[in-house]
């Protein structure tokens, strides 16, 4: 029998989540992974625990909580695609909102009483103060930043009514690979600009579109805080550890509180892959707010968190380790 401590990784297939499982085993615990492979991959799971399925199936996620009695939930299930949100607000919606509430309710029944659950800097919407702290008012502008807070809102409520403790990570710009080259960032399609541009480096794009030059920053192309998938999954490991202990409730912005315009990013890509990286300037996307970067210090005061990859070139660099991987390395 295993005795190591259970903890559910809902969406422990994706990109964040699967680094996650990974650090889980390298810590000791059991990650079981729930993810129904829509946007996933079952081999970045890397041999861990999965099983294929809903978090909105109530019998599905019963059955397993009943079998595995987890110590915490960590979720990172959702939709996460800001201008799909837009065109189709439903589907946000249902995985983000109406997925969730299934799962709490599942959860409460079952008397799971540790929930961690992944949230957004889309939160906030447009900043009226830079960096952003997490007493900043939350208003965002699309649905996917209108889901993640409407769980957040949901979270406070399932905590007065049933005891779910929770902590609430508000990600600013997830991005790097792990270190060993043997997982990183695999979406299709790709939208995040590091991965974007580094496989304008690689040859697999022509170019990478840079969407307005006239934003009100030094050097007119929009500034947004990364954060190492690893800094990220530290954080976790740590609220995993609060709540153990019977620490608090609590949220906290996730970023390193350093700001890198686009213009920047491609600067560094060019000098840790030494390629030329064509740029085709594009109009600027409505609802971009020229800055967003995090104010982590309640992460670094209550959890102890302080980001050990917070250079830009390590992240970029991890990241370009990925992108070369060999052929058949898929994890």
């Amino acid at each position: 029998m295993d005795s190591r401590t259970p903890v559910i990784v809902a969406g422990g297939a994706g990109y964040i989540g699967s680094h996650m499982v990974r650090m889980l085993r390298e810590q000791g615990y059991r990650p079981i992974t729930v993810d129904n492979l829509s946007t996933g991959h079952a081999d970045a799971v890397q041999g861990a625990e999965l099983h294929q399925g809903d978090i909105g199936d109530a019998a599905f996620m019963a059955a397993l909580l009943r079998e595995t009695r987890p110590a915490c939930v960590m979720h990172f299930a959702a939709s996460s695609l800001v201008g799909e949100s837009m065109q189709h607000p439903g589907k946000y919606w249902r995985n983000n909102l109406v997925q969730t509430l299934s799962l709490l309710d599942t959860l409460v029944a079952a008397g799971i009483r540790n929930f961690i659950f992944s949230s957004t800097a889309a939160v906030f919407g447009n900043p009226q103060q830079i960096p952003i702290p997490e007493d900043h008012p939350t208003r965002p502008i699309n649905p996917y930043g209108h889901s993640k807070l409407a769980v957040e809102h949901l979270l406070q409520d399932y905590e007065a009514a049933h005891g779910l403790r929770h902590i609430v990570l508000r990600y600013f710009n997830a991005a790097g690979a792990h270190p060993d080259g043997s997982l990183g960032e695999r979406h299709e399609p790709e939208t995040h600009l590091i991965p974007l541009v580094l496989q304008v480096a690689s040859g697999r794009r022509a170019e990478i579109a840079r969407f307005g030059s006239g934003h009100p920053t030094p050097d007119g192309s929009c500034i947004r805080d990364y954060i190492h998938v690893q800094d990220l999954c530290e954080a976790h490991l740590l609220a995993l550890k609060r709540l153990e202990a019977g620490g608090a409730s609590g949220t906290f912005n996730l970023g390193n509180g350093l700001g890198h315009s686009v213009n920047e990013v491609i600067d560094t890509v060019r000098r840790v892959t030494g390629h030329p990286i064509p740029v085709r300037d594009d109009p600027a996307r409505i609802g971009d707010p020229p800055v967003l970067v995090a104010d982590s210090a309640r992460a670094r005061a209550e959890l102890g968190w302080s980001p050990r990859l917070p250079d830009l070139q390590s992240i970029v660099a991890h990241a370009w380790q990925w992108e070369r991987r060999p052929v058949g390395v898929s994890g």
